[in-house]
């Protein structure tokens, strides 16, 4: 009986085993477990306004949570909520009108928020007289689509409601999404993001001026992250994987801002180049404040004043709550189950005595320990900042704790820094106005400021910066404190400065060119209108300047050019301007003139200095020039008619035997009239057939025979008769006709010899008159004379 036992037992043990086998078989030949696929819809194109997800895929933090993500661009804000409404994506990038859409009943649940303040703000042109918002009253203006409100830049539309500017007072055009129309002036205003737009309006150089809600109160969210209910209920887990996957994406991207932007240009998109952005990527670091804030983080009553807001537009009812709107991912314990845990509790009190004292130590470890990997966490991020980041007492301006950054932008160690105070490094120029920054902040007015200024270093070396000061809470009893976060400028200034200078100087001279000159020309105008004397503009041009060029050479032609913009400068005040408008021709603006005789004794001080030879290498040149005068207001009131006026006063100079100056008067200007009214009329005097050919015998004095003639060309006008030569030729020699009416003549002529040569003499010869010009053509032009 005990032996058949122990054989059925033996038999089991050994099916059993087999069974254990089986599966174990069964189980590895099961592949491992895939990725589970889901979408993220952006709500624009590829850009670093997305990089921490790009960071989640690229490090493997989606991989590790199990998820195999694609990113989808989009093409408006309202696509993201569209596509995971319709199951197209399983999460979404949405603006803070995420809340109208749970509102309106569409189930949306924020996961977490990526920007703390909305990048939208308004930039306006900057004007001289200062920008003032209420200028845009009436103009044209870029804000948000004319089809769809929603989505598009809402706090823009608040902050305009609460500064007094109604949209209804605006010319809106839809908007183009190109700053290239705020720049060319098709626009007066338009919203924009401020880490995309400003960029390209620094590099061309257009001035601007920025106006952000955030200025009137009106603080929004910037991305969320969002999914929906659908999700939540079906995927909680996968829910909670997505979001921390994509936070320590975001971690990654905002602390390596160059290994992301490479990372977009390999991988994403190439629309936008590097410097565009690392640009996107600094202007977000203020956003997102991954150093302060923790990344997706989201208030509820951040929410309410959102939701406040649209209250204001008429968007949503007063008061309204968005319960379930904010996702939980550990959700509160149910009440009754507490209940029960406190009725076994009292059940066995010194059980749950010990067990609570036992836990609370467990968690008081952990809380010690969570703080101190959130304080090694913000610590990295502080070291390793890209922007200089400082932690100054308000008060005193000493500084209680500065990162490496800042430390090399400043050019100093850690020791120098702690032992000073911020305006020890701040530029002599700015100390003032530095210092008395740093009052207002010590006076706790304003929470935060932004600025441009200049530090100096220990080696006299100066570094231009952008500030942005925010104001941190402290305890009640110590003073208060500000964080300062600074980037290096300086390589920035130094462009815009070289743009200024190419803009508005001659390369060659180093003077004012054109554009400067006619922008000071309207202000001595507007400033001798005022005090109600003169200004007078010398109109100067080299005399035989050609034929320097032609000879020497362009090198030492601008060593002349140089030299005479050296020796005009000094026959005039420091205070006048002395411009060059090109090739040989300067202009001279002189003042605040009270004795207008004054003029013609710096025009002749002129003509002097440019009289003396110019030394060029192994060579002398002479030239001398012809100068035209315009007073402003004897002569003409506009810039245009002024300019006008000194030229012709110039050419009469010129025409008078060069090397004089001349003044304007109004017989020049109906001279000037009458030779343009002629030079027209001449253009068509060929065609219409109004040149005639009158010939001037010559007569053999031994046989009184006529056996050659000269050709002299006629102009028969049709209104003014028979135009002298002397009128007419040195006019088609200055517009170019010369050669037309040159070819005319030889035809004529030709024929005419053929013709007597008929009739009269098998050599008769007529003789045809060049201009000196004639000759400077290309020889090409003689070779149809053969065919004659």
């Amino acid at each position: 009986m005990t032996s058949l036992c122990l054989a059925d037992r033996t038999i089991a043990a050994l099916a059993n085993l087999r069974r254990v086998a089986v599966l174990s078989l069964a189980l590895a030949a099961l592949p491992a477990q895939a990725l589970e696929q889901v979408t993220l819809q952006l709500k624009h194109l590829h850009q670093f306004q997305f990089a921490g997800y790009y960071a989640a895929v690229e490090k493997g933090y989606y991989r590790d949570a199990g998820l195999s993500v694609r990113i989808l661009e989009g093409r408006d804000g309202n696509e993201p909520e569209r596509s995971v409404l319709d199951g197209k994506a399983e999460y979404g990038v949405g603006s803070s009108s995420l809340l109208l859409a749970r509102l309106a009943g569409k189930p949306v649940v924020v996961l977490g928020t990526i920007f703390q303040h909305s990048p939208y703000v308004l930039l306006l042109p900057r004007r001289a007289e200062g920008t003032n918002l209420h200028s845009i009253v009436g103009t044209r203006v870029m804000i948000g689509s004319l089809t769809d409100e929603l989505t598009q830049a809402d706090e823009v539309a608040a902050y305009l409601k609460k500064e007094g500017i109604p949209l209804s007072s605006l010319l809106r055009v839809d908007h183009s999404f190109n700053p290239l129309d705020l720049a060319d002036g098709r626009v007066d205003a338009m919203s924009a993001y401020v880490t995309n737009e400003p960029d390209y309006l620094d590099r061309i150089g257009f001035v601007y001026d920025v106006f952000s809600p955030r200025a009137a109160g009106i603080d929004f969210y910037g991305d969320n992250l969002f999914t929906s209910e659908r999700e939540i209920a079906a995927h909680p887990e996968r829910v909670k994987a997505f979001r921390a996957a994509s936070l320590k994406g975001w971690a990654y991207a905002m602390s390596h801002h160059e290994e992301i932007a490479d990372l977009i240009l390999a991988k994403y998109t190439r629309r936008n180049d590097r410097r565009h952005l690392l640009f996107e990527a600094r202007q977000m670091v203020p956003l997102v404040q991954p150093m302060l804030v923790e990344l997706g983080y989201t208030n509820p009553d951040r929410w309410r004043h959102i939701a406040d807001i649209y209250a204001d537009l008429g968007m949503l009812p007063r008061n309204v709550a968005f319960d379930g709107f904010l996702y939980r991912p550990d959700p509160p314990m149910h009440v009754t189950w507490l209940f029960r845990v406190l009725a076994a509790a009292t059940a066995v009190m010194l059980g749950g005595a010990a067990i609570h004292f036992w836990l609370l130590a467990r968690e008081r470890k952990r809380a010690r320990e969570t703080i101190r990997k959130g304080e090694r966490r913000f610590r990295t991020m502080f070291e390793e900042a890209p922007m200089g980041i400082a932690l100054i007492d308000s008060a005193t301006g000493e500084f209680k704790d500065v990162n490496p950054r800042y430390a090399q932008i400043t050019g100093r160690s850690f020791d120098e820094i702690r032992r000073g105070s911020w305006a020890d490094f701040v530029h002599p120029d700015d100390a003032a106005s530095d210092v008395a920054r740093l009052g207002k902040l010590g006076a706790a007015a304003p929470a935060g400021e932004k600025a441009t200024a200049r530090l100096l270093r220990p080696d006299g070396s100066v570094v231009w910066i952008d500030m942005s000061v925010a104001a941190i809470e402290t305890e009640s009893q110590v003073h208060p404190h500000h964080l300062c976060m600074i980037e290096d400028v300086t390589e920035k200034k130094k462009s815009e400065a070289m743009i200024w200078q190419q803009a508005n100087f001659d390369t060659l001279t180093q003077l004012p060119n054109r554009r400067m000159f006619h922008d000071r020309l309207e202000q001595d105008i507007a400033k001798s209108q005022r005090e109600g004397n003169r200004t007078a503009i010398l109109f100067i041009d080299l005399d035989h300047f050609k034929e320097v060029n032609d000879t020497l050479g362009h090198h030492q032609g601008d060593i002349l050019l140089i030299e005479a913009a050296q020796r005009i400068r000094s026959c005039v005040r420091a205070t006048d301007t002395v411009a060059r408008l090109g090739g040989d021709e300067f202009t001279v603006i002189l003042a605040g003139l009270d004795d207008s005789g004054r003029v013609a004794m710096i025009a002749q001080s002129i003509l002097d200095v440019l009289q003396s030879p110019f030394a060029l290498g192994q060579e002398q040149a002479f030239v001398s020039a012809s100068i035209g005068i315009t007073l402003y207001p004897d002569d003409a009131a506009g810039v245009g008619d002024l300019l006008k006026h000194a030229d012709q006063a110039m050419y009469a100079a010129k025409g008078a035997g060069r090397n004089r100056f001349s003044y304007f008067t109004p017989a020049l200007q109906v001279a000037a009239l009458n030779r343009m009214r002629l030079t027209n009329d001449l253009r068509g005097a060929i065609k219409g057939d109004q040149l005639r050919v009158y010939f001037q015998p010559i007569v053999h004095l031994r046989s009184g025979r006529i056996h050659k003639a000269e050709a002299l060309v006629r102009w028969q006008h049709p209104q003014r008769g028979l135009v002298s030569p002397l009128e007419f030729i040195p006019l088609a020699e200055a517009s170019g006709l010369i050669n037309e009416i040159g070819e005319w003549m030889f035809r004529e002529s030709a024929r005419w010899a053929r013709r007597w040569r008929n009739e009269h003499h098998p050599d008769f010869q007529v003789s045809v008159n060049q201009s000196p010009l004639e000759f400077q053509r290309e020889a090409e032009g003689y070779e149809r004379w053969f065919e004659h």
